[in-house]
């Protein structure tokens, strides 16, 4: 029989059941249960779970033992962090100088219309999530916008609206 002194420092496993949690306790484990190490676990447990809904938030804080408004914190400061589902795609306009100057935010206003959601939000069906980003890193071919992890340049409301299109074709399909 097991002393009732003994203490673990991580609960063992999640009482759903789900095996993602113990891939998650094995590296807050590697990291020595360390707080520092909090964004490299919310990173590990955003890959596994695609998001960080506030169940998992809740978990690393207990495991952790830190104040859950401080997990809330650094995932809602760090852009690489989403507290939501993403959509089967992604459409991310960039805003940087030149291609805000040259029509990002008409190409952003455009779609927000065709699609109804706001930067940030993914449509009803699931399907597309709408992102900004600050720089890409693309300026000599601006407008740009990265459809699914891939970067178009010299965008327009049009061209951007066709590639959606196909998106939606996709679904029907």
């Amino acid at each position: 029989m097991q002393s009732s002194n003994t203490k673990t420092k991580s609960p063992q496993g999640h009482p759903s059941g789900d095996k993602r949690f113990k891939s998650l306790d094995l590296t807050i484990k590697r990291n020595s249960y360390r707080q520092d190490a909090l964004i490299e676990i919310l990173h590990h447990a955003q890959e596994k779970f695609g998001y960080l809904e506030e169940d998992i938030l809740i978990y690393i804080a207990r495991t952790l033992k830190l104040p859950l408004s401080k997990v809330y914190g650094v995932a809602t400061f760090y852009h690489l962090f989403s507290l939501k589902p993403s959509g089967v795609h992604t459409c991310v306009v960039c805003l940087g100088t030149a291609c805000y100057v040259k029509g990002g935010k008409d190409i952003l206003g455009n779609l927000e219309s065709k699609l109804g959601i706001h930067v940030g939000e993914t449509t009803d069906d699931g399907q597309i999530s709408l992102l900004t980003a600050r720089c890409i890193g693309a300026c000599g071919i601006a407008p740009a916008v990265v459809f699914d992890g891939q970067v178009s340049g010299q965008q327009t409301s049009e061209s951007v609206e066709e590639r959606i299109k196909h998106w939606e074709l996709e679904v029907r399909s």
